[in-house]
C-alpha cells in the first residue's frame, strides 16, 4: 500500500479532532528524541483522551499499515518510547490522559489515567494523608512507570510498581483493538491467571496501558536520616543487616555513594558542601527511616536512629567509622546531584544493573580493579540502592584527559562489564529501566533461549503483527 501521509493524518484528525494530532516538524521534535538515548522520525503524534480513542488510533494505523509507539512523559532511558528512522511510526502520546484521578479512600487505592504524572498524583494524594511512594529522580507518567516496572530509592519498604498495582486497563494493537479490563482493584484474587502482570515491565510492547488502579500508602509523619561511613566498604552490608534487624519495616532507604561520585558533586555543585570536612570517605551510606505514626505515639525515629548508631559505635564489632545525624534534605540533595555532576566531569558510560546484595562489594571491587587496568582513564563513580542490590555503575571518561573515547571503545567497555555481570555474578543488565532499542542486543545475548521463546510467543499473541513498539522479546 502506498502511504499518503497527508491524507492519512487528515483522516486521523477527522476521527479525533485537530488538538489530538500533531504533524508539523516543529510539533514533532519534542516527541522524537528520548531523554538519554533514541531519536528518529515520526509520521505524526496521536494524543487520545481515553481507551475508546486509543482503539480508533489502532484501527486507523492498521488500515494504513503504520506501526505505533506508546509514549508517556518520555523520561525513559532505553529508547523504548522513541520512533525509528523510517518516518512511518505513529507516536501515541498519553499526555491528554492526565485528568483521571479517582481516589477510593476506604480501599486505599486510586484509579489513574496512564498519562497522569507521578508528581501530580502525589500532589492530589497529599491532602488525604496518602502518597504513591515510588521515589524517582524524574517525573514520569504512571503508564510509563508500569511499562518499565520502576523501583526507585524506597523500594526496600514499598516495593516496585508491580507490588503496588491492583488493576489495569489495556488496549491491544491487534485487528479488533481488543479492550482488556483488569480493573477490579482487589488485593486478593486467585480466580485465574493474573493477566495484568503480562503488561508490567514489558516496555509498552504488549499493549497500550490506558488506566490503572494503584495501592497508595499513608504519608510518612516522621523521617530520620543519617550519613554513615562504614569502617571499610566491605562492612557496609554488615551495617545494612544491623539496621534491618534493629529497625525492621521502619527502614526505608539504604543508599550507597562512592568517593569518586561524591567528589564530582563537590567539584561541580559548590553549593553542596562536604559534610565530612576536607576528606571524602571511600563509601558513604544514606540511611532513612520513615513512619506513618507521629512521634507522639511513642516511636521517635530521631531517637531510635541515634540509639542504633550509639550501639553500633560502642559495639566490639567495629562496622561504623563515622555518622552524621539529622541531615535529611542535605543528604538527599547530595544523592540526587550525582548524575548531573558526573555529566559535567566527562563522558558518562552508564549501567543500570543489579546483583545479589551479598555479591555487590565483590562486583564493585572487581570492576574498579579491572577497569583501571584495561582503561586507565576511566573513573568508576558508582552509587545506588545497596538495600535492594541495585547499582548505578557510572563510568566517567574525563573531559580533561586529552583522549576522547570512540564508539568502538565504549562498546568494548560495555561488553566487558555486561559479560562479567551476567556470566560471573548472575546479575541483571537492566535493574530498573527495562528493555528497549538501547539494550535489546544485550537482552538477546544474555537471556536464555527458552525464556526468549516463551516471551516471544506471548508478544506474538498480544501484538500479532508486531505493530506496537520497537522491542522484540523473542529470539
Amino acid at each position: 500500500m502506498t502511504f499518503d501521509r497527508d491524507a492519512a493524518v487528515a483522516e486521523l484528525v477527522a476521527l479525533l479532532g485537530d488538538a489530538a494530532v500533531l504533524g508539523s516538524p516543529a510539533d514533532l521534535s519534542g516527541y522524537e528524541r528520548g531523554t538519554r538515548y533514541g531519536a528518529g522520525r515520526a509520521a505524526c503524534v496521536a494524543r487520545p483522551r481515553d481507551a475508546r480513542e486509543v482503539q480508533q488510533v489502532i484501527r486507523w494505523a492498521r488500515k494504513h499499515e503504520l506501526r505505533l509507539i506508546a509514549q508517556g512523559a518520555n523520561t525513559g532511558l532505553v529508547a523504548a518510547a522513541s520512533p525509528d528512522d523510517t518516518g512511518n511510526q505513529v507516536i501515541v502520546s498519553f499526555e491528554r490522559m492526565r485528568h483521571e484521578i479517582d481516589l477510593d479512600v476506604h480501599n486505599r487505592t486510586v484509579r489513574v489515567g496512564a498519562g497522569v504524572l507521578l508528581q501530580s498524583l502525589n500532589d492530589y494524594l497529599q491532602p488525604h494523608g496518602l502518597c504513591f511512594p515510588i521515589d524517582l529522580g524524574a517525573n514520569p507518567s504512571i503508564g510509563g512507570m508500569i511499562a518499565a516496572n520502576t523501583g526507585g530509592a524506597r523500594l526496600m519498604k514499598y516495593g516496585d510498581v508491580r507490588r503496588n498495582l491492583l488493576g489495569l486497563e489495556v488496549v491491544l494493537a491487534d485487528e479488533p483493538a481488543t479492550h482488556l479490563d483488569f480493573m477490579s482493584g482487589l488485593r486478593k484474587d486467585n480466580s485465574g491467571v493474573d493477566l495484568k502482570q503480562l503488561f508490567v515491565g514489558t516496555s509498552g510492547a504488549f499493549g497500550f496501558i490506558t488506566s490503572a488502579i494503584l495501592e497508595v500508602h499513608p504519608l510518612p509523619q516522621q523521617r530520620a536520616c543519617a550519613l554513615l561511613v562504614p569502617s571499610t566498604p566491605e562492612r557496609a552490608l554488615d551495617l545494612l543487616r544491623a539496621f534491618e534487624l534493629k529497625c525492621g519495616e521502619l527502614l526505608t532507604s539504604f543508599e550507597a555513594m562512592s568517593k569518586a561520585a561524591m567528589e564530582c558533586v563537590f567539584r561541580f555543585r559548590p553549593q553542596i558542601r562536604n559534610p565530612f570536612g576536607e576528606t571524602v570517605p571511600e563509601l558513604v551510606i544514606l540511611v532513612e527511616l520513615t513512619s506513618a505514626m507521629p512521634a507522639s505515639m511513642g516511636v521517635d525515629l530521631e531517637s531510635m536512629l541515634e540509639t542504633v548508631l550509639t550501639e553500633l559505635a560502642e559495639s566490639d564489632d567495629a562496622t561504623l567509622a563515622d555518622a552524621l545525624l539529622g541531615r535529611a534534605e542535605e543528604s538527599w540533595q547530595l544523592r540526587h546531584a550525582i548524575s548531573d555532576s558526573l555529566r559535567e566531569a566527562g563522558k558518562v558510560i552508564a549501567f543500570d544493573i543489579s546483583v545479589r546484595r551479598s555479591s555487590i562489594q565483590a562486583f564493585r571491587d572487581l570492576m574498579i580493579q579491572e577497569l583501571k587496568q584495561r582503561w586507565p582513564h576511566l573513573k568508576v563513580c558508582d552509587f545506588g540502592h545497596l538495600g535492594d542490590g541495585g547499582l548505578h555503575l557510572n563510568l566517567v571518561w574525563p573531559h580533561d584527559c586529552g583522549i576522547e573515547p570512540d564508539a568502538a571503545v565504549i562498546q568494548e567497555i560495555r561488553a566487558f562489564v555486561y559479560h562479567v555481570l551476567v556470566s560471573q555474578f548472575q546479575g541483571s543488565f537492566s535493574a530498573e529501566h527495562g528493555v528497549g532499542p538501547y539494550n535489546s542486543a544485550i537482552y538477546q545475548r544474555y537471556t536464555a533461549s527458552n525464556q526468549q521463546h516463551i516471551a516471544g510467543s506471548l508478544q506474538r499473541l498480544l501484538n500479532p503483527d508486531g505493530a506496537l513498539g520497537t522491542v522484540k522479546f523473542g529470539p
